[in-house]
């Protein structure tokens, strides 16, 4: 980050006083974790599970030369620049606001229920092709994350790609109003979140939050296909706005879909002379790119221009992707996050991968976390996605999946269906005994579920 005098964060966050021996001193990082504390770096103590005003000695210890600090005066540590602040996050994120101001970016926001750490990776990726970008790494995208990203900005970028998670209303307001971005975008409003949310609608409400920080002058993209964006998108934004689909009607749209195992091949109406090109598969990885493009586009970029950039982006792991297992197995990894209109997309693109010569195609589903009352219906929701046909072997995994188990039972032999819950050793070994030579495997679950581990122990470098 480029270097910011005491004097000047003192002012940004709004201090009550401060003591430090020397106003001028500068830090050029910030951080929450002590451990990652050094020398010139501003602390910044939260209370979560922890409290980090009690680990103020190590952060010292390892080179921060000032604290943002809430508790009384009178405990505040010696031989360190002390800021007293009424509340550290929002010191944070008072000071995130300031320095965005000093760097002056371009702010590209993106939320939605699925689909925006792969968006938000497309996006940085094709902006590469001309601009100087900084984005959202891991799952840095709440209201720690957010502005930590901020903060970690090298002084010379010149776009700002930033992703916006949320669990309730009030949360997306917040990151707007924090990045006040040029360009929003909502990817699509899926059932994740309905455990606090209720409705579609009220998840719809809680994403087109996203507006609330949106500059006067900037942009707004969202799918064509999602009436309740339009029915409940603000009449009075002053904002352009863009759509995006496989409809013609859309201001962006994508034609001539080809897919394969690790790549989808398609046009758009932007350049038709182009065929475009993303490492993953799925049509709706295909939505994701149309966003991508869109903001290009904003940016006056040519899809001649980004063609190279879409085809190499950087894919955050652990997102459809693709990796060798034992016993010669295909492991395709979805697993870090999941919905059931996220589930039913990869199934569908799934399904369409050829079989390998002698090889099967397999899934493992892990439980759907936050849909609430609705959680056993949308589960067996997802029996429509699978066939006998189409998959040769099905397990599940966890409590909510018991309901699609019941549904499956009407289609799928005994031996070809299995339902796992507790303990994941069974599991595994079961996978292990299993899969042979040339078969391809999904697994695709909520974070919260740590199918990751089943991942990982299934992987030929973990074993």
């Amino acid at each position: 980050m480029k270097p910011i005098r005491i004097i000047d964060i003192v002012k940004a966050v709004h201090a009550i006083d401060y003591s430090s021996p020397n106003r001028f001193a500068e830090i050029d990082s910030v951080v929450f974790d002590s451990r990652k504390a050094k020398e010139n770096t501003l602390f910044v103590p939260l209370k979560g599970e922890t409290d980090g005003h009690d680990y103020i000695q190590s952060a010292i210890a390892n080179g921060a030369i000032a604290t943002l600090w809430s508790r009384s005066e009178s405990e505040a540590p010696e031989g360190i620049a002390v800021i007293l602040v009424d509340d550290t996050l929002k010191a944070l994120q008072d000071l995130a606001k300031a320095y965005l101001a000093m760097i002056q970016p371009k702010v590209v926001a993106i939320t939605g229920s699925n689909g925006k750490t792969t968006t938000k990776d497309m996006t940085a990726g094709v902006l590469a092709a001309r601009y100087r970008v900084h984005k959202t790494e891991g799952n840095y995208n709440n209201d720690i994350g957010l502005p930590s990203t901020i903060l970690d900005m090298p002084e010379d970028t010149e776009i700002i790609v930033l992703e916006m998670g949320m669990s309730d209303f009030g949360e997306i307001s917040l990151l707007s109003k924090i990045a006040a971005p040029d360009v929003a975008a909502i990817t699509l409003i899926g059932e994740s979140h309905l455990e606090h949310l209720g409705t579609r609608r009220n998840i719809a409400k809680a994403k087109l939050e996203i507006l609330d920080g949106l500059k006067e002058d900037g942009l707004f993209i969202y799918p064509i296909n999602e009436p309740l964006i339009r029915e409940e998108m603000p009449l009075d934004g002053t904002y352009s706005k863009a759509t995006f689909g496989i409809d013609k009607t859309a201001t962006i749209f994508a034609y001539a879909i080809e897919s394969g195992k690790d790549y989808t091949n398609f046009k758009v109406n932007f350049d038709d002379t182009a065929t475009l090109t993303i490492p993953v598969l799925g049509d709706y990885n295909v939505q994701n790119a149309l966003i991508a493009l869109s903001i290009a586009s904003h940016f006056n970029l040519s899809m001649i221009e980004v063609k190279a950039y879409l085809e190499n982006f950087k894919l955050t792991e652990n997102r459809t992707q693709w990796l060798e297992g034992m016993n010669g197995v295909q492991i395709l990894n979805d697993a870090y996050n999941a919905s059931p209109t996220a589930m039913k997309a990869v199934l569908k693109a799934f399904q369409n991968v050829p079989r390998e010569e002698n090889g099967r195609r397999i899934v493992l589903l892990g439980d759907i976390r936050e849909l609430g009352e609705q959680s056993t219906k949308l589960h067996e929701s997802l029996s429509t996605s699978l066939s006998p046909e189409n998959f040769d072997e099905v397990y599940l995994y966890g409590d909510e999946m018991l309901a699609l188990y019941e549904v499956l039972k009407d289609s799928f032999s005994s031996e070809n269906l299995h339902h796992y819950t507790g303990e994941k050793a069974l599991l595994i070994q079961a996978l292990k005994d299993d899969l042979k030579e040339n078969d391809q495997i999904l697994i695709k679950s909520s974070f919260g579920t740590d199918l990751l581990s089943v991942v990982k122990e299934l992987r030929v470098s973990e074993r």
